[in-house]
């Protein structure tokens, strides 16, 4: 049954191979306390692994779609477009609503003020997550609250500052809604990487407001070690130079810089904290990613390199052949 009338949502999740995660994705969704209808659409790419199953024995509404067809926005845009609810809800198949009001607190700020285009909520690590990425999470959203909403209100200043448009334009699409009204009027754009934050920029210069909503929470996290570190950021970074025009490290005397930084922040926690006793195989892990992350960084923004090193770099274009 689809949800439609006022405040009603409908909650989109692409999902491929979701297990373990999407069993308690689709549990949790099944309890929100939600004072509207709202209703569950799975866009599914080719799962194998009975994510389907799960799916429907909550009874929420299964789509599928050709593996070849994905993609980060286009999949989130055809799932809008199988809603008839007031409000779009986007979650990912690993993303876990932390309690019954992750729901309602997300649609607060849509529903108090209807110049805010997104909201998003705050992430905090998935129980079995190592400290370090824990920390990382928190210590990030942490730093969120001080911009609940933002607002373009000095155009000239907002060009000319790099850090404040990277700001305004952070947003997480792994756990967002936004209204249907401004959903038509900005769809996702199609492209491999940052879509989310693509939107954002879209929105804001457009004249809406983006939110954050740090008591809408849920569980979202990855730990990877340094080869995949040094993936992702090349991803990012390949990414931010394409779509932003921003160089993410443009020497590497900044990656220098940045591995001793991060070697300096991420090792003192571990000897503060006793992660090194409980965690020495992550501590050492965490040392050499001090220094792809950097280093991924660079290379993506790098205007040219050979296709082979590219191919062999980019996690996100591995990924998309599965």
């Amino acid at each position: 049954m689809s949800a439609a009338g006022a405040n009603s949502v409908s909650v989109i999740i692409p999902v491929k191979n979701g297990l373990p995660h999407f069993r308690d994705v689709c549990e949790s969704l099944a309890k929100q306390d939600y004072d509207a209808p709202f209703e569950v659409i799975c866009i599914d790419s080719g799962s194998t692994d009975g994510s389907e199953g799960i799916a429907r024995d909550h009874g929420f509404r299964l789509e599928r779609i050709d593996p070849t067809t994905f993609g980060h926005g286009r999949t989130r845009n055809y799932g809008a477009s199988l809603s008839e609810a007031e409000y779009l809800a986007f979650l990912t198949h690993d993303a876990i609503p932390a309690d019954s009001r992750w729901l309602a607190e997300l649609l607060a700020p849509l529903r108090a003020d209807e110049r805010v285009a997104g909201v998003f909520s705050r992430h905090i690590a998935h129980v079995d997550a190592d400290p370090f990425i824990a920390w990382e999470l928190e210590a990030h959203f942490d730093g969120l609250r001080a911009f609940p909403v933002v607002e373009i209100t000095d155009r000239a200043a907002y060009d000319a500052d790099q850090g404040l448009r990277q700001v305004y334009h952070f947003y997480s699409d792994n756990a967002s809604a936004m209204s249907r009204r401004v959903w038509q009027e900005h769809p996702y754009p199609d492209v491999q990487f940052a879509e989310d934050q693509i939107w954002a920029q879209t929105v804001v210069e457009a004249g809406y407001r983006k939110a954050f909503a740090p008591d809408s929470v849920v569980r979202h996290s990855h730990s990877f070690g340094p080869f995949e570190t040094l993936q992702r950021s090349f991803d990012e970074s390949r990414a931010f130079r394409k779509l932003f025009g921003y160089s993410l490290s443009p020497s590497l005397l900044h990656v220098l810089r940045s591995g001793k930084y991060l070697v300096s922040r991420d090792i003192g926690n571990a000897f503060a904290k006793g992660w090194w006793r409980s965690h020495p195989g992550k501590t050492i892990s965490r040392f050499f990613e001090s220094f792809t992350r950097p280093l991924g960084h660079y290379l993506g923004a790098r205007e040219s390199l050979p296709a082979w090193m590219t191919r062999f770099l980019s996690r996100d274009d591995w990924i998309r052949e599965l």
